[in-house]
């Protein structure tokens, strides 16, 4: 209670007069901040939201340069000023403890000691301080960085907090971390020892990363430290993200994640390569906030880093590929249609090797899963197993590698098991009026759903909304009559109702049925409630019988919020015609709002083409929408210039959304 100001914990010994200027300036900005929160408002409000960090950044002068934006170097700022007060803080309230310490240690403390069989043994230069790891001679450890990184090590050794107190020692002195010790073979052995053999290395590096120690031993990690990546996918600074996956790998490792990664789990426990896992992941994204495409510069730093942390040639190199390609799993997962065998080859193609194979679904598990405690799902989980298990094929490992008519026989066989009821003619019919596509692209459930509404369907379009558990979704079935248009009718029916559509597929059969699934999610990315289902198909029936036109209805529904409105999503538009035996793949990566995947699938029928799948990807609000499509003849987009032409449409039907004005 007397301590009220920065002055006065200098004068009670708590603070040194260095660490009050840097209580003092951090007081100085944060006032600034909150200041300019109250003015840009015309109110008082302590909420610095995704528009007001904008308007502040700008008010306080900071600029876009050297690859990123103005907000996300103010954000920067911010975060390494409130890490300073929350140090600062810990300090503080160490010292606090230490006056008001029991002098007698209470039984709990005895006890401990007493049943500690030697864990409590240090060795000579550490001494245990009120429970926590703290050092003998404060002088004579600062004479040597080598003892600051022991320090990190033997607290994940005897499994203590570090004291405040010697924290501060190795925060005053960061000055000798020169590039003489960044070398140093033992600094850099003790820092693997302290990623690979202590368990779980999430609190030694949290504590480095804290002060400052990380970025100075690595600067190329410390240029990320508190970087802000302005959007709505990523919940943490770079350097979180980066100490969040670490931690997931050591969970993974340790046998906690069974249940929900199995496929992970079970990788690790066969054994792979731990050094190049864990390097790899420390250094994936450390080439974020720099110009050019992260991941080709971060494979660029790996490069580098990679040897001065004492790997091998062999390892360095396998590390710079999975630092350069961290992302192909998840894109080729989330972006392609894994029913077509040629994007599990090509994948294939690019891994080489199953060892590689094993390591990148890793790194992507770790990856995904540190991005946000709600960005990995089952969705997730099923579309990178799937395509793990299809890449073991192509690259000779998998235990059986069938061919595509081994596996549409095997489809129709399923089917035929599944509907025990039905005579040997329906069956027959069924299994005839398909072709390939219908069997390779849907799962045994869904082709019985599909044969039974073919039962119920006279003139009118039949459906289903089933929740789909293995998938995190609800799948949404139609059958009805062909004609064009059909897709994106059906994707502005649940666009009215708020669904988020994660992946859809339509084929056409022999006698011209139009079989369309969806596969959607509430605004939270779960299926929807049991109770919404009625709405939901109310809806679907009103916008196919005509009566709800979606294009009428969701002009005054797809404006962006106010909130949301400084995002900036660059609009790419590219052709595949490689990527598919029988189909270019278009993929439009752009701004998500509402409506977006109707007004894309309703262009691409006014330019005739036709939509056999598309797959839909959303990293908060950026939309990767990849369509599977053909022209009215069957045949690929061959010609530059009606690619040309259906680009030109895409684009003007994006900006008119964006502009809120019907295209």
């Amino acid at each position: 209670h007397q301590v009220e100001t920065g002055a006065d914990m200098v004068k009670a010994g708590v603070l040194r007069a260095d660490e009050y200027e840097v209580f003092d300036r951090a007081e100085s900005f944060l006032w600034t901040v909150r200041c300019q929160l109250h003015l840009l408002n015309g109110r008082a409000t302590e909420q610095l939201t995704f528009n007001n960090q904008v308007d502040v950044a700008a008010k306080l002068g900071f600029s876009d340069h050297d690859g990123m934006r103005g907000v996300e170097w103010f954000m920067q700022s911010y975060f390494l000023h409130a890490k300073d007060v929350g140090e600062l803080t810990r300090v503080f309230l160490t010292g606090l403890e230490a006056r008001h310490v029991k002098k007698r240690a209470s039984l709990g403390v005895t006890l401990r000691k007493a049943f500690s069989f030697g864990r409590n043994v240090m060795p000579g230069q550490y001494e245990i301080t009120h429970g926590r790891l703290d050092i003998t001679d404060n002088k004579a450890f600062a004479t040597d960085p080598l003892n600051f990184i022991k320090l990190f090590q033997e607290g994940l050794r005897s499994e203590r907090l570090i004291h405040p107190d010697a924290m501060r020692v190795v925060a005053r002195n960061l000055d000798m971390i020169d590039d003489k010790f960044r070398n140093d073979p033992q600094a850099n052995e003790i820092f693997l020892d302290l990623l690979l053999n202590h368990n779980n290395p999430e609190r030694a590096l949290r504590r480095m990363n804290e002060l400052g120690f990380l970025g100075a031993f690595m600067p190329e990690f410390g240029r990320i430290v508190a970087m802000m990546q302005f959007n709505m996918y990523h919940s943490y600074t770079v350097d979180e993200h980066t100490i969040q996956c670490i931690s997931v790998l050591a969970q993974i490792e340790a046998g906690a994640l069974v249940e929900d990664l199995p496929v992970a789990s079970g990788i690790l426990k066969r054994g792979v390569n731990r050094r190049v896992l864990y390097v790899a992941l420390l250094l994936h994204d450390i080439g974020k906030g720099l110009p050019g495409d992260h991941a080709l510069v971060g494979a660029e730093i790996a490069r580098k880093v990679a040897p001065r942390l004492g790997l091998e040639a062999g390892e360095c190199e396998t590390v710079v590929w999975l630092v350069e390609n961290h992302l192909l799993m998840s894109d080729v997962a989330q972006k392609r249609d894994l029913s077509d065998p040629r994007s599990a080859q090509d994948f294939a193609r690019q891994v080489q090797s199953v060892a590689r194979l094993n390591l990148l679904t890793v790194l992507t598990v770790c990856d995904i899963r540190g991005v946000g405690p709600t960005t990995w799902n089952n969705w997730k989980a099923m579309l990178l197993r799937d395509l793990h298990a299809q890449a073991l094929e192509c690259l000779g490992d998998g235990a059986h590698s069938a061919s595509r008519n081994e596996r549409e026989a095997e489809a129709k066989a399923a089917l035929r098991a599944a509907l025990p009821d039905w005579d040997a003619a329906a069956l027959d019919a069924e299994c005839n009026r398909h072709y390939a596509h219908y069997w390779l692209g849907f799962d045994t459930d869904t082709h019985v759903t599909f044969a039974k509404l073919g039962r119920e369907m006279a003139e009118d379009a039949v459906s289903s909304l089933t929740p789909d558990e293995d998938r995190d979704a609800t799948r949404a079935c139609f059958m009805m009559s062909d004609h064009p248009g059909i897709f994106a009718r059906l994707a502005g029916a649940l666009a009215l109702v708020g669904a988020n559509v994660v992946d859809a597929r339509t084929y056409t059969s022999s006698d011209g049925v139009a079989t369309a699934a969806f596969w959607v999610q509430d605004s939270d990315g779960h299926p929807f409630e049991a109770s919404r289902l009625g709405r939901l198909r109310k809806m679907i029936d009103k916008t196919l019988a005509g009566k709800v036109i979606a294009r009428d209805e969701l002009k005054s529904r797809g404006k962006l919020k106010k909130r949301e409105q400084d995002f900036r999503v660059p609009t790419n538009i590219s052709f595949d015609n490689e990527g598919s035996e029988i189909y270019t793949i278009i993929e439009v990566d752009t701004r998500d709002r509402l409506g977006l995947l109707h007004d894309l699938a309703r262009t691409l029928t006014a330019c005739n083409v036709s939509i056999s799948s598309a797959i839909i990807a959303t990293y908060g609000e950026q939309a990767v929408d990849s369509f599977y499509v053909k022209d009215l003849f069957g045949h690929k987009l061959h010609s530059e210039s009606r690619r040309r032409q259906v680009e030109n449409r895409l684009r003007e039907v994006i900006e008119a959304g964006y502009a809120g004005v019907a295209p």
